[in-house]
């Protein structure tokens, strides 16, 4: 598999992921999943900035629903995040990442949104999306580094 981490993070490339997950799992690329992100010029150059040397890709959601595939079965190695879980609920429709793993990393605090983990915040409705990405076959999990304790969506829901 090309796609070694699929993973919901607010700030899509940061240090964890650049270092405490870029290190553990060498990506030649990060395939950042992002409808705005996707048209925008000078915020595309920061990120590529910051992705220590790995290539990246900006690619709308319908875009990348239709490039999964391709981009799994590609030499690179790649890291796929989306910025919210809305967003990741869409590229798991029809089951395209069933079978896959979805890890949840850093959503901070904001209006409407919970505290379930020191890094994790949710509201109601993103509750109701990670229900329907469970429902598409993949296994959702939060973890903010990878030498971290991984806490299943079952636990994440109890809240």
């Amino acid at each position: 598999m090309a796609i070694v981490l699929f993973r919901v993070d607010e700030r899509l490339i940061h240090g964890q992921v650049v270092i405490g997950w870029g290190h553990q799992l060498w990506p030649d690329r990060y395939i950042l999943v992002d409808d705005e992100l996707a048209t925008s010029d000078w915020e595309q150059e920061l990120y590529q900035l910051g992705a220590g040397g790995a290539g990246v890709v900006f690619s709308t959601t319908e875009s990348a629903r239709s490039r999964i595939a391709e981009w799994r079965e590609a030499g690179e190695r790649s890291i796929l995040l989306t910025r919210d879980i809305d967003t990741m609920r869409r590229l798991a429709e029809d089951g395209i990442l069933s079978g896959e793993r979805v890890n949840l990393g850093g959503i901070h605090h904001g209006p409407g949104r919970d505290e379930v983990l020191n890094y994790l915040h949710l509201t109601a409705a993103d509750r109701e999306s990670l229900k329907a990405i469970a429902a598409e076959g993949v296994e959702v999990s939060a973890r903010d580094l990878p030498d971290s304790h991984r806490v299943s969506l079952q636990t994440l829901l109890k809240g």
